[in-house]
């Protein structure tokens, strides 16, 4: 069914990826006394995968596009290092069949699965009619040639409402609507076809009756080229957003040793369909009676791989490679021992309160949290600059115990001590999601994040005692300025005085807003307040590094920070992320002057003008569509008013902070 695999024994790697997966993958590689090699983009020179490597080859410009999308440069980098196989890792051509193709065709290794494999699940109505032919359970549907609408209508209404449209050669959620009633199903389908088309350069479609409060639960599956399938276990990965994973783990809080062992022998038969080798994933989505039904299969290794590494103890990157060489699985099916239990989250560079948009900039601080249990995949390091090109996610935090509730703990833990100072993150909303009564107990399905969050993730604002803590170690740090540049003999002189002690006055500026404060010093001690709402003793403890430790209400605080040139002071405090900015008046004039004034967040291909000069628009009304780091990003009116003008055009490419639309505010 499948071309044969190529199998040899090879010394050197080239990884066709970036960021942690590339980390990753060199990491294995270089245990194994493998030779790897790198590529990267002119967006990534500075990159730590560039430096892990043994060498490293530049292919293109920033754009995925021009560089880790190009097949051919992929192939020409490999040569000139002289690389024997290729590592796709995930994400970008890791399951593109035709460079599988090309890869074997230049003579040298995929490691990953034969490309008829590929080619066969990478189409969700081929991968769908290949499950039901091997007798593997699937959700009720339609995956058929005919991609008229009047197809669509008829067998949505023999299957059922509520139905799923997905594109069929899709993933991500994209190219996929959810459709409750007959009279949504024209309007799904013409934009689920647009989606797709753009995003996966084919408009194909399929049905499916829509599945209600189910958990994702997937499993790993391992074949070798001697006839050996096994799976080693599952994942819960039912803790999404827009369809796209947040949170997983391993093994699935409601999945009894049965029904492992049931969508286990699933697993393995859909595998065997398509002749596989090496690594995949086979998903399926578990409904409230503890019937599951195949989701689709993933033909390479999957961003939560590390969750089944640590509770099974295997190296699936290694065995990637063992099998590459055409070695056999170093276990049986009834070797597969579970040890624990181990939760994963993935660190966003994105704003959560203001709608999941994600961010780009300069990472100030990277420091990443360790101790018992704590595993951190990440691929960035402190001074690189988070660009536009590429999915928003800084690092992977994992966490083992030898039960959910310890993994659940020591993860909230590693996420607080982790910090990534210099741009916003989501770990706040990861470490709320870990704290809810419905994960703790268990209870998640994929209605999750939509039932706890209805109104989406509110700004949360930073308490008194945070804020003290912050603004002391500004003022503190500001005298040590000041006591270098002058000619007194140390630290300790800080804050002396004969007469009464002398207030500080701060003027700073937090989440926009700004906050008057004074500080009182007596030796390491500050008193702040803010006027008579509140006042907090603060004590300097020591300062070593990027870390201070205070004493702040009773208690002994770490606090982690970092300054910008321009004084703007980041900190992270257990789990708050917040900056204090000195308080510069003309920045709040020259915003207000701006309120009708829409710029680009980030730089971004424009993808659609939802307006026109002169028309009238309300406050939050769409005014354009703006593509960056692999989403689709709606830009809204900031104020009700008349369109004065525009700026932007379908297909430009705009850098970050460009005008879009100016509007004229009304009056009233």
């Amino acid at each position: 069914m499948s071309m044969p695999m190529i199998t040899s024994r090879f010394s050197s790697i080239l990884i066709a990826n970036r960021g942690e997966i590339a980390c990753r993958v060199i990491r294995s590689a270089r245990t194994l006394g493998l030779r790897t090699i790198a590529v990267y983009s002119e967006a990534d020179r500075g990159a730590p995968h560039v430096a892990l490597a043994d060498e490293a080859v530049l292919i293109g410009p920033g754009p995925v596009g021009e560089s880790y999308l190009r097949p051919e440069k992929i192939i020409e980098a490999a040569r000139l290092s002289g690389a024997e196989a290729i590592h796709p890792g995930y994400g970008f051509l890791s399951e593109n069949a035709g460079f599988a193709q090309a890869v074997a065709a230049a003579g040298l290794v995929f490691i990953g699965p034969p490309v008829e494999a590929i080619r066969v699940m990478g189409d969700k109505a081929g991968a769908k009619r290949a499950m039901i032919a091997a007798g593997v359970p699937c959700v009720p549907g339609y995956e058929g040639l005919d991609q008229s609408d009047a197809t669509f209508i008829a067998e949505a209404d023999r299957i059922g409402f509520p139905v799923m449209v997905k594109a069929s050669a899709g993933g991500g959620g994209r190219g996929m609507r959810l459709v409750e009633e007959p009279v949504e199903l024209a309007d799904a389908l013409t934009r689920a076809r647009a989606e797709a088309l753009s995003a996966f350069g084919s408009g194909d479609l399929i049905l499916e009756k829509a599945v209600r409060r189910p958990r994702h639960v997937e499993i790993q599956v391992f074949a070798d080229a001697h006839g050996h399938v096994i799976h080693l276990g599952e994942r819960d990965c039912s803790v999404q957003r827009r369809h796209q994973k947040v949170v997983e783990e391993a093994p699935s809080p409601v999945v009894s040793p049965e029904l492992r062992a049931r969508m286990g022998k699933a697993a393995v038969e859909a595998a065997r369909a398509v002749d596989y080798r090496g690594a995949g994933t086979v998903e399926f989505l578990l409904d409230e009676r503890g019937e599951f039904y195949f989701l689709e299969m993933n033909t390479r290794l999957q961003v939560e791989h590390p969750v089944t590494e640590m509770v099974t103890g295997l190296d699936l990157v290694a065995m990637q490679i063992a099998v590459a060489q055409g070695e056999p699985l170093p276990l049986s099916q009834g070797e597969l021992r579970l040890d624990g239990h181990a939760i994963e989250v993935r660190l966003y560079a994105e704003d959560p309160a203001g709608g999941f948009l994600p961010v780009t900039g300069d990472i100030a601080l990277w420091q990443p949290a360790s101790g018992p249990g704590v595993r951190i995949d990440a691929g960035i390091v402190t001074g690189q600059t988070v660009s536009p090109f590429y999915d928003p996610m800084l690092a992977k935090v994992i966490a083992h115990g030898p039960t959910r509730d310890v993994a659940r703990r020591r993860l909230i833990g590693a996420l607080k001590e982790t910090a990534v100072l210099g741009l916003s993150t989501n770990a706040e909303f990861l470490i709320d999601i870990l704290e809810r009564p419905d994960f703790a107990d268990g209870r998640a399905t994929t209605a999750f994040i939509g039932e706890n969050y209805p109104d989406g993730v509110k700004e949360t604002g930073i308490d008194t005692l945070s804020l003290a803590m912050g603004a002391a170690l500004k003022v503190h740090l500001e005298s040590r300025k000041a006591l270098a540049a002058s000619t007194l003999p140390d630290e300790s002189l800080i804050g002396f005085q004969s007469a009464a002690p002398l207030a500080s006055r701060l003027d700073l500026t937090l989440a926009g807003q700004l906050r008057r404060l004074t500080g009182l010093c007596a030796g390491k001690v500050w008193t702040m307040a803010e006027g008579g709402a509140w006042q907090h003793a603060i004590e300097i403890v020591r300062i070593e590094g990027h870390e201070a430790v205070l004493l702040a209400g009773g208690k002994r605080q770490t606090v982690l920070w970092s300054e910008r040139r321009d004084g703007e002071l980041l900190l992270a405090i257990g789990p708050r992320r917040f900056s204090l900015k000195p308080h510069r008046p003309w920045e709040d004039a020259a915003a207000a002057a701006g309120s009708g004034r829409v710029v680009a967040p980030m730089p971004g291909l424009v993808v659609s003008v939802l307006v026109e000069p002169g028309q009238t628009v309300e406050a939050g009304q769409p005014l354009a569509v703006l593509e960056a780091m692999k989403m689709q990003h709606t830009l809204k009116a900031t104020v009700r008013g008349t369109i004065a003008e525009i700026r932007i055009a379908k297909g430009q490419q705009l850098a970050a902070g460009t005008l879009m639309v100016a509007i004229e505010e009304d009056a009233a």
